[in-house]
């Protein structure tokens, strides 16, 4: 009898696994996907601008998908579920990390080829298992080798030959310590609160930052703006809105360096993606780096003790 309860436990966990990696890799293909887009989008207006709209374009999004999924409750109750005080907090402190990464991201690519950007950025694998054990959240040893196993492929993919450190790897640096907190706080807060409302306060603290930042440091150009459609589209409704909430789903059932591996695969889907539509050459090495990537990925799905907390 035991042993059935045992096994039963087992399973329940590892469907919880399956349909978090799920979760977070369909992000992970988006966000890969619209590094493309947002490439495209920056040629025409400033990164506090794009940041701002497209936050903006995810909030009118998420809360009318809210309306749709509460159909049944009737408006007045879906309306309702907006008061919790600890929807807003967290959606707060959420949302304060993001846009202290996504900000440093943006800054940082001025400095930074997209290659090392890709990198550097990454760094938060190494990084959330590292602060995670101050909040009681130590990894496995697959997990640690499957971060090690993953640096190295994103080192191959995306850095090999790089030998100067500029201003802008150090924002870059400072984006991934922010991803890394971010990542974190979602952990602490997605178990018990919807995910699609808290991505949407998240996405609104991130367009409210942003605006002073794009009022008193950019030229504001309806045309380019306007020119700009697509990728703020994509990079509004799918990756900040339906991406990032799946983040936040996915997470609910997975350790944050189980998550975090699985984001990186970001870079590998950006690789890919530039392969596929833009028609970038990859070469051996970076074609190994994947691997590698991937690798560290799959090991960290493998059965093993649980992470204590």
């Amino acid at each position: 009898m035991l042993r059935d309860v045992i096994n039963y436990d087992s399973v329940i966990f590892m469907k919880k696994q399956l349909k978090g990696s799920l979760a977070l890799l369909c992000g992970t293909i988006i966000w890969g996907s619209a590094f493309i887009a947002q490439s495209v989008g920056m040629d025409l207006i400033g990164p506090f601008t794009f940041q701002a709209i497209r936050c903006m374009l995810a909030v009118i999004f998420l809360f009318l998908l809210t309306l749709v999924f509460d159909f049944k409750i009737g408006v007045k109750n879906s309306l309702g579920k907006w008061k919790n005080k600890r929807l807003w907090i967290a959606g707060g402190v959420c949302g304060s990390a993001l846009f202290v990464a996504a900000s440093l991201q943006q800054v940082g690519l001025i400095y930074t080829d997209p290659g090392k950007a890709g990198f550097l950025t990454a760094m938060y694998i190494v990084l959330v298992p590292m602060l995670g054990i101050f909040v009681h959240r130590r990894p496995g040893l697959n997990a640690v080798f499957s971060v090690v196993l993953a640096l190295v492929g994103l080192y191959l993919l995306s850095f090999m030959g790089v030998t100067e450190i500029n201003v802008g790897d150090l924002l870059l640096i400072g984006c991934a310590l922010a991803f890394a907190v971010q990542i974190l706080l979602i952990d602490k807060f997605a178990s018990d609160l919807d995910g699609l409302r808290l991505n949407c306060v998240q996405a609104l603290v991130v367009a409210v930052l942003s605006l002073p930042w794009m009022l008193l440091t950019e030229e504001l150009d309806m045309g380019n703006i306007l020119a700009c459609w697509l990728p703020l589209g994509f990079a509004g409704i799918l990756s900040m809105g339906v991406a990032y909430s799946l983040q936040i789903v996915g997470q609910k059932n997975l350790e944050p360096t189980t998550a975090s591996l699985i984001m990186s695969l970001e870079s590998v889907f950006a690789a890919l993606g530039g392969w596929l539509i833009l028609h970038n050459t990859m070469t051996p090495r970076e074609l190994l780096g994947c691997g590698l990537v991937f690798a560290g990925v799959i090991i960290s799905q493998l059965p093993t003790k649980r992470a204590v907390k």
